[in-house]
């Protein structure tokens, strides 16, 4: 018969940091994309193909893996941007299979400000985590009001939309450099890339 009076066994987390993973699939999506709307090159079949696996799913993977960690922060950060990019991709992809379907400018400009509200809210979760993520979702707080301003204002006087391209390029960057360094700074068990970790209180 079990002893009821035992103490609790305690398990040691020996599982991987999903939040590279996140943070790449973010980055590069990001970068490709915003290379587009800077006008690098068209819309394509690469952007929405990453924006559907790697930034979407992959993302959301990385999102449930959070979950596992006990992460909140990292559960909510994850699995929505991959499911933003995963409806991203959908909004240019389901105009091409209903007829009349098309994207209005200010529900798009509309759905670029709330999602930077949210992105606004998430900032402020990372005063108490890294510089890094402070950059990557400082920097994306201005990428949704870039973009929401371009649909807004249909790029009239100043293109909005291009200055979000340079800007959501640095954006991107900055999160592959985040998770890179987190890979990179636990491969060789030291501070290699610095992330300015934030002590907290």
């Amino acid at each position: 018969m079990a002893d009821c009076n035992s103490a609790p066994v305690s398990l040691k987390d020996t599982t991987a940091n999903p939040a590279p993973l996140g943070l790449l699939a973010f980055g590069m999506t990001t970068v490709l994309l915003n290379i587009h709307n800077a006008g690098g090159y068209g819309m394509n079949s690469m952007i929405l193909a990453m924006g559907i696996f790697y930034g979407g799913t992959a993302q959301v993977i990385a999102g449930v893996l959070e979950w596992k960690k006990n992460n909140t922060f990292g559960t909510t950060a994850f699995t929505s941007y991959g499911m933003f990019w995963l409806m991203l991709a959908t909004t240019i992809i389901l105009p091409n299979f209903v007829p009349g379907l098309k994207t209005d400018p200010n529900a798009m400009g509309s759905l670029m400000s709330v999602w930077g509200v949210f992105t606004l809210v998430m900032f402020v979760g990372t005063l108490r985590l890294s510089v890094a993520l402070q950059v990557v979702f400082g920097s994306l707080v201005v990428l949704f009001g870039l973009l929401a301003l371009g649909f807004f204002t249909g790029n009239t006087g100043f293109n909005y939309t291009q200055a979000a391209g340079y800007e959501g390029i640095f954006c991107g960057a900055s999160a592959m450099y985040t998770g890179l360094a987190q890979v990179i700074n636990e491969v060789y068990g030291s501070t290699v890339l610095p992330l300015g970790p934030v002590k907290k209180k």
